[in-house]
């Protein structure tokens, strides 16, 4: 069977289910074709929380945080879901950009304040700060399980076609508005033809572009947050971010920056960021790293006595990552790309939603920090998280 389309976007995860949205916001015929059920917990976009933190200084990633705080009030309207939980996300540690993130802040008319750590320590009692506290209020949780469902709906009520259980297996570029686009489905195999075809396939991008168009390399790592027990129940809890200087002693057993947050009904999730061991997403055993998980349980026993650090649940989830954690959005003839989100992408989805939906119809350029040809490292300077 063969099919002509206008716009195809492959994968529905969060990334592409918000290009999709977008382009049919705009009145664009658009499928979208998602590889595995609805809820799978095979990517990077399923669970209750991702911080929406504002830990950042590059203007571009500020310009983009600015845009995104009240698109995800207009997704929440649409939809009529609550996703965004205003709880304030507090970053703390003896790291040194803290004050230039703070400057970056308030120049772009963002909120972020220093607190005494004794204001912190009497507000957030399940959390031991650390050195210096930057509180940003505008920042807090966003709900992924239920983003995705409603980014999805919303798409399909002005006319996208939504499609689960259809695996593209090859791409082919024909021309500069003709892109063959081969689909595994339950009743054997289509061929289909799109003038444009939009790439959001998070951990499979590499797989499915190789030797089609070139991308900065694409790592891919397995990241094994845990949901730790909450053991004090009137603790109230920001989202936070712990961040230190290499060297710094009392820090040797870190393997990097934690990032953390409630998850009503499952705990206080805590994490490392982007140490996970590489992986294929084909082949993952979804099974901790001992090492790492041990060293996640004495975090929690030496920061975060509101919780039980012997009561945990691993969690499991894949980073796509570039050398330089600066997301990949750009057009190379027929084919648009949103990759690489690094650990730090979910704050942004319906702004990538929207440079995505403009590369397809030309009403814009992405940023240069994330064309798919930069051959240097831009300046990230952000908070994990």
């Amino acid at each position: 069977m063969t099919e002509r389309l206008d716009t195809i976007v492959l994968g529905g995860g969060a990334m592409g289910s918000a290009t999709a949205w977008a382009l049919a916001q705009r009145g664009r015929a658009v499928t979208l074709l998602e590889r595995f059920d609805p809820g799978h917990h095979f990517g990077a976009s399923h669970g209750a929380t991702r911080n929406f933190s504002l830990g950042y200084a590059n203007t571009t990633y500020l310009d983009m945080l600015t845009e995104a705080l009240p698109l995800w009030d207009e997704i929440e309207q649409q939809s009529g879901e609550k996703l965004f939980a205003h709880t304030g996300v507090v970053n703390h540690g003896p790291d040194r950009s803290y004050p230039g993130v703070h400057a970056a802040l308030s120049a772009a008319g963002l909120e972020s304040e220093f607190l005494p750590l004794e204001e912190a320590h009497e507000r957030w009692g399940g959390i031991r700060f650390d050195s210096q506290v930057l509180y940003t209020p505008q920042g807090g949780q966003l709900n992924a399980d239920a983003t995705l469902p409603a980014l999805q709906r919303l798409a399909a009520e002005r006319g996208a076609i939504v499609r689960h259980r259809s695996r593209v297996l090859s791409i082919r570029v024909l021309g500069d508005d003709d892109v063959v686009v081969e689909v595994q489905t339950a009743d054997g195999i289509e061929v289909l033809h799109a003038r444009t075809l939009v790439v959001t396939a998070g951990a499979w991008t590499s797989k499915l572009l190789d030797g089609v168009i070139g991308l900065p390399r694409l790592s891919v790592t397995q990241e094994q947050p845990a949901h730790f027990a909450v053991a004090d129940t009137e603790a109230v809890w920001p989202g936070f971010n712990h961040r230190f200087t290499p060297g710094d002693p009392g820090y040797d057993y870190w393997c990097s920056a934690i990032y953390g947050m409630l998850t009503p009904g499952e705990g206080v999730k805590a994490g490392w960021h982007a140490v996970g061991p590489l992986t294929d997403p084909d082949a993952r055993t979804f099974t901790p790293e001992p090492g790492q998980l041990a060293a996640l349980q004495r975090y929690a026993r030496d920061w975060l006595p509101g919780v039980d650090a012997d009561s945990l649940v691993d969690v499991s989830c894949t980073y796509t990552l570039t050398a330089d954690e600066n997301f990949v959005l750009d057009r190379i003839g027929p084919i648009v790309v949103g990759a690489g989100f690094s650990g730090h992408g979910f704050k942004f989805v319906p702004v990538v939603g929207r440079i995505l939906a403009d590369l397809v119809t030309g009403d814009g350029a992405a940023p240069a920090l994330f064309a798919a040809n930069r051959t240097t490292a831009g300046s990230l300077f952000k908070i994990t998280g």
